[in-house]
This record gives C-alpha cells, structure tokens and sequence, in this order.
C-alpha cells in the first residue's frame, strides 16, 4: 500500500457504508470503490444490491458509519437521493457525509449536490480522487471513540 493512500485520522479509521440503491443490479463499479475505500485504510461496509432508502439509514446507523456512498447506474436518483437523505434524518444520521456516484448526468449534478449529496464521481474518476476527497471531507465526531 502507498503511503498516499493512507487514512492519516488519527483517532480511528474513517468508516464507509457503500450501497447500491433501487434495482440497479450492477455493482461492478461499487465492487471496485469498496476495495479501493478498504486499500486505503478505510472500514467499508458493502450492503449489496437492491437496498431501499430505509435499508441504507438502517445500515448507515447499525454500522455507525461516517460516509454513505450510493452507486447508481439506474437513472432513477432523482427519486431515490432525496428519499435516502429523509431516511438518514428519519434515523438521525444526516451527520453523514453522502457522496454518489454512477451515471448522473451533468445537468442533474447541482440539483443532486443541492438535496444533500456532497460528490459526485462519475465514470472515469480517479479511485485517489475519491478516496482524497472522503479523507477530506468525512466528519470527525467527537463522540466516537
């Protein structure tokens, strides 16, 4: 592991949920992110195919996570985005940073980035893009040993 790739917390290390949302069945691209998350001294959750908004707030507060990555590839993230974020206010997680990623088209990105989604990272984005900007941006909560 290079040293750039390293989480440089030093409290704990920075914890990852990554889901796949609706009924998009590919998760190639999530698969490649959670290994990359993991490489670079994350925890990463993976949930898996097919989750519902509430599944992922379920999992997001079970797992006490820090960042919720949603992998999209449906076209159906203008409805599932804003039920996501609902879903992890309803369960008191809107703590967490949300970041997407998939195929959202460009038009689309600031009305997404505007319902709570702090990234979004499209095809072609460099894995140490992402992983550079969870590092970044992830909340250090001062009530999590």
């Amino acid at each position: 592991m290079t040293d750039d790739l390293q989480n440089s917390r030093p409290d704990r290390p920075i914890r990852v949920l990554v889901a796949k949302p609706g009924l998009d069945g590919h998760d190639r691209g999530a698969k490649v992110l959670v290994r990359a998350f993991r490489d670079a001294g994350f925890e990463v959750i993976y949930t898996g195919l097919f989750q519902t908004p509430e599944m992922i707030a379920s999992a997001a507060l079970q797992e006490d996570v820090d960042v919720v990555g949603l992998s999209i590839l449906s076209g159906a993230h203008m409805t599932l985005f804003p039920a996501i974020v609902d879903a992890l206010k309803a369960v008191g997680r809107d703590d967490v940073l949300i970041i997407a990623g998939g195929t959202i088209p460009d038009e689309d990105i600031p009305v997404v980035k505007a319902m709570g989604i702090a990234e979004i990272f499209g095809p072609g984005t460099r894995l140490q893009d992402a992983i550079a900007f969870v590092r970044d941006h992830a909340p250090m909560r001062e009530d999590v040993p």
